[in-house]
């Protein structure tokens, strides 16, 4: 028995080293497959099926058409970006086998069925690295289905022009996955830039996504942390959706208009922290439903039609240290009140249009900055009173509550407003300027928002 016993032990030392030397040997015994069109091997998918795994295969310049399909371990590098081109039904490339490395491609003309993952590049395998890849005429660019320790790196994905958004896949689509990379990719065209269902613990870092639906929509997707990325001229920058503890920093969410437009949407989401981010020529900046515990910090809000939509269910948010500049408004509350903290226990926010003083100098306001005025306040539960929006009649409205506050108005301050802006650690992009509205009479319009608010005080009494 003690003999069996060393035996073993001697086994388990020397079982590490085993292992060492037969992974030397299959890298050592690795060869390098050239494909072209003019030489003994033109056709990428024999190739494929004669390597072994852990083999290069080198494709040279050309058009080389049908689907692959990579079953083994296995590196495809272009060179002079040659076209892998689908035969236009299910996925132009998919990878089953793990580990594998494809580079430098114009992969193009996948299927059309949504429900069947119908990519340029479908994932099924773990530990894959797809780099400097150009994607066009697919439905979805690169689908990671349950695929998992996956880099995503420097490639552009080109959507499918299909008029329908609905009928477009994403540029990136990831199901059921998490520990994925994603970083400096270009996508534009498609539904979605990046889509993570039950997605967790990715990193998405340094891309630029532009011209569709959402730049990035998580759902049921936590611990994700996205970083350096720009979302520009899509319906909306972000949707946060039913996911917990995502981390964004240094993102710029700009431009991002049409119907139900927002730079970052928050629904359903817990305990997130923005930092450092530009949010700015949206038409809403962010919207918070059922948004709780998130921090707000160091972000820059500007140029939006409207800062901040939040609704009543939006529980224990703290705001501190933020930008609010040039928004036309800068909150609308659907509901009575929230729970939001609008200051720190150091600061609160600086407000562009903060009147206030500062007799004791040290950066923060001594009187409390209202952040709704009664006419912002009436707006967020009767939404046909923005037609008054910067109308002489609101401002006259605002002025009046001043002198003789008799209509309930917001209860919404930052108790500790800043005096000056605070720097963030990125430089803001452009955006257009707001035009300069100047105003003519304002009798007529005075009275239409006066005999609302009559209506409305008349209603409640009744």
């Amino acid at each position: 028995m003690e003999q069996l016993r060393r035996s073993g032990h001697h086994f388990s030392r020397v079982l590490p080293l085993v292992s060492l030397l037969l992974a030397w040997t299959n890298l050592a015994v690795a060869k390098t497959i050239s494909v072209s069109h003019d030489g003994p091997v033109s056709s990428i998918q024999s190739a494929i099926v004669t390597a072994q795994p852990g083999d290069t295969i080198e494709v040279y310049p050309g058009t080389y058409t049908g689907n692959l399909l990579l079953d083994k371990t296995l590196s495809l590098v272009g060179i002079g970006t040659p076209v892998i081109r689908g035969d236009g039904h299910s996925s132009v490339i998919t990878i089953s086998g793990k580990g594998c490395v494809i580079r430098g491609f114009i992969v193009e003309h996948s299927g059309d069925m949504l429900v069947d993952e119908d990519s340029g590049i479908l994932l099924k395998s773990n530990d894959n690295r797809l780099e400097q890849n150009q994607l066009r005429d697919v439905l979805f660019g690169i689908y990671l289905f349950g695929s998992e320790h996956n880099q995503i790196i420097g490639n552009r994905i080109q959507g499918r022009p299909l008029p329908d958004l609905g009928e477009r896949g994403s540029g990136i689509h990831i199901w059921n996955a998490g520990d994925n990379t994603i970083v400096n990719n270009t996508i534009v065209g498609a539904r979605d830039g990046m889509y993570l269902q039950n997605a967790h613990n990715s990193t998405i870092r340094g891309n630029r996504i532009s011209n569709l639906r959402y730049g990035l929509h998580y759902m049921y997707s936590d611990d994700n942390v996205f970083e350096d990325n720009i979302f520009d001229h899509n319906v909306a920058g972000a949707a946060i959706m039913y996911s917990r503890n995502i981390q964004f920093r240094r993102n710029a969410f700009v431009h991002n208009r049409g119907f139900s437009s927002f730079g970052i949407l928050f629904q359903g989401t817990d305990d997130c922290v923005a930092e450092d981010n530009v949010i700015a020529d949206n038409e809403v900046g962010l919207f918070l439903e059922t948004h709780n515990h998130g921090v707000f910090r160091r972000n820059l809000v500007a140029d939006n039609d409207l800062a901040l939509e939040m609704f009543s269910s939006a529980d224990k948010n703290l705001f501190e240290s933020n930008n609010f500049i040039g928004n036309l408004s800068p909150l609308q509350i659907v509901g009575k009140s929230t729970t939001t903290s609008w200051n720190g226990l150091q600061s609160g926010n600086y407000w562009n249009d903060y009147d206030g003083y500062d007799l004791d100098a040290d950066g923060i306001g001594d009187i409390p900055f209202k952040i709704q005025n009664v006419f912002e306040h009436m707006e967020g539960n009767y939404p046909r009173l923005r037609i008054y929006l910067l109308s002489p009649a609101s401002h006259a409205l605002a002025l009046a509550e001043r002198g003789f506050p008799i209509i309930e108005g917001s209860r919404e301050f930052d108790r500790r407003p800043l005096m000056h802006p605070v720097a963030l650690l990125v430089s803001p992009p452009e955006t257009d300027a707001k035009p300069v509205i100047h105003f003519a009479s304002f009798i007529v319009p005075l009275l239409l928002v006066l005999s609302g608010v009559f209506v409305i005080r008349q209603g409640r009494s009744g």
